[in-house]
């Protein structure tokens, strides 16, 4: 076990040259991060998680109840053991053939056994009323958090120079504020990154699990190398996108259609501006370019840029959905449930596409019921 962690905290991968973990310990005269400091997110996580459970129950619900946003769920399916079977054992999607069998064996017509696993399958779909508690969470914390990050980086001079992210790298000190900012930070996306085991499935439910472990890995790699001032400006960079997306769901789930588009529409300017425009000409070059003139490259420092250039191919697939999205809803008028469902949606649809026109008349819901799908999220960093 000593030679295995001898060799994970190899000195010449995480540091610069002729700089070793000794040059980095706290004195009394300066602190640096240290990587057992990070032990404290795993417990403060499961802290963020209860809290989260609470706010729900006692803060978003009844501010969903204000809304007007009922806990029903979708209609239930008629019991009928045959089914059941074929639902939870074999397939929740039968094919042509199989609806065949079904209809003979139970003297109904393929229609209604289409429409008896359609409401099946919504049976496992959260309530609105639970995703919208789940927005409100996730909008509390990122408004909390992008505020006290933008509060805390206007006073710091690397906002305005990036060039001091590097100078006297890497014996620049930590202070509370950063200690504070990446702590929580870490601890949030740790929620998130098991929390997805227990929310809303979601269409990309891997993509958002691979920017969520790159998400922590990247606050991890730059506390441990102490690059938290750069790590400071990517997590305030992401966190502003995000309170408006989940902003925009609330709004959609209350059914406020007007404030949904005009919510997206300043979600998607500054989504796109932000992760295509300002993220590699800021971050990036920074990070790629000067950094490599002050201090010079070392083994974490191309892993860390290989995971800051996979959250910018991240962004790219994500603007691209977005802006197909825009274009929907442009063409329709309104951001409906069909036009995101894309971006984010849960993980079963409500009907293959060649069923859609049935399912809508069958079923008696109207034309509006695609206002209480939701948008995109992408915290991306909901998460960064």
């Amino acid at each position: 076990m000593a030679g295995i962690l001898a060799w994970f905290w190899n000195e010449r991968f995480w540091l610069p040259h002729n700089v070793t973990w000794a040059d980095l310990k706290n004195t009394e005269e300066a602190t640096f991060p240290q990587a057992e400091d990070l032990y404290l997110a795993c417990p403060l996580a499961f802290c963020i998680f209860m809290i989260r459970l609470v706010f729900e129950r006692f803060i978003a619900r009844p501010c969903a109840m204000g809304v007007k946003i009922q806990a029903n769920g979708p209609q239930k399916a008629q019991p009928n053991a045959i089914l059941e079977k074929v639902f939870t054992a074999i397939t929740k999607h039968p094919d042509e053939k199989r609806l065949e069998g079904l209809s003979k064996q139970l003297d109904w017509d393929v229609r209604t056994i289409q429409r008896w696993f359609r409401q099946r399958r919504n049976q496992e779909k959260p309530s609105t009323l639970a995703r919208f508690c789940e927005s409100m969470w996730r909008f509390t914390f990122y408004l909390y958090i992008f505020t006290y990050g933008v509060r805390f980086l206007k006073k710091t001079p690397w906002l305005w120079n990036t060039k001091e992210c590097w100078y006297n790298y890497p014996y620049q000190p930590l202070t509370v504020d950063i200690h504070y900012y990446y702590i929580l930070e870490l601890s949030f996306y740790l929620s998130l990154l098991f929390s997805q085991f227990t929310d809303i499935r979601r269409k990309d439910f891997l993509i958002m699990f691979l920017h969520h472990v790159a998400t922590i890995s990247l606050i991890t790699f730059s506390y441990v190398n102490n690059m938290a001032r750069v790590g400071t400006l990517v997590m305030c960079l992401h966190d502003a996108a995000d309170v408006l997306i989940e902003a925009a769901k609330m709004a959609n789930y209350a059914k406020y259609q007007i404030l949904c588009n005009l919510l997206f529409a300043m979600f998607a300017i500054l989504f796109i501006s932000s992760r295509l425009g300002v993220y590699p000409i800021w971050i990036l070059n920074t990070t790629l370019f000067e950094s490599w003139e002050i201090v010079g490259p070392y083994p974490s420092w191309w892993v860390f840029n290989l995971l800051l250039i996979l959250l910018q191919l991240l962004h790219s697939f994500w603007s691209y959905l977005i802006v197909k999205t825009a274009c929907r809803a442009i063409s329709k008028g309104k951001v409906s449930k069909d036009d995101h469902s894309d971006i984010e949606s849960s993980s079963d649809e409500d009907d293959s596409p060649k069923h859609k026109h049935h399912s809508s008349t069958t079923n008696g819901t109207n034309k509006n019921h695609g206002t209480n799908g939701y948008l995109t999220g992408a915290p991306y960093p909901d998460e960064h």
